[in-house]
């Protein structure tokens, strides 16, 4: 798996907040921004898509769980919407792991992921993971796990 220390710039995105246990509820919500942002000509080659789950199911009851399926857009575009939220992803230092987009493949990385980051000198930051999933390899059914990272 590769794994490298990428800096991300800050984010400008449009959003649809899903609610609820982390899922196949999740899934809908990025169908949904998908439709979206198909209609307003968003989603092509220079789309990024990000899902962002922004609590840990652990610590947090299922039904209090929030997913933000993202698309990331220009400050220029205009795009209110009854169903679209706007919002500032903020930027920082990421370990960013290409893996295949199965739920097998996403729970092995997690297995290399964390023991990687003890002896990487690096620890997670207090941000979001974010699993970011670009034109290029989103199409071979590929996404990237950014973990939020800081030196120890």
């Amino acid at each position: 798996m590769e794994m490298v220390i990428e800096n991300l710039p800050s984010y400008r995105v449009a959003y649809v907040r899903q609610v609820g246990p982390y899922g196949p509820d999740n899934a809908q919500a990025m169908n949904t921004l998908k439709q979206w942002a198909d209609n307003k000509q968003l989603l092509n080659e220079s789309a990024t898509l990000l899902g962002i789950p922004q609590d840990d199911p652990t610590t947090t009851p299922p039904e209090k769980c929030r997913y933000d399926a993202c698309i990331v857009i220009t400050e220029s575009e205009q795009l209110e919407d009854d169903y679209i939220e706007i919002g500032e992803l903020s930027g920082g230092d990421y370990l960013i792991c290409k893996v295949r987009h199965t739920a097998e493949d996403i729970q092995q990385a997690w297995r290399v992921i964390i023991p990687h980051l003890h002896t990487s000198g690096y620890r997670m930051d207090n941000k979001p993971v974010i699993e970011r999933y670009r034109w290029e390899l989103l199409h071979r059914h590929w996404c990237e796990i950014c973990v939020p990272v800081r030196p120890v």
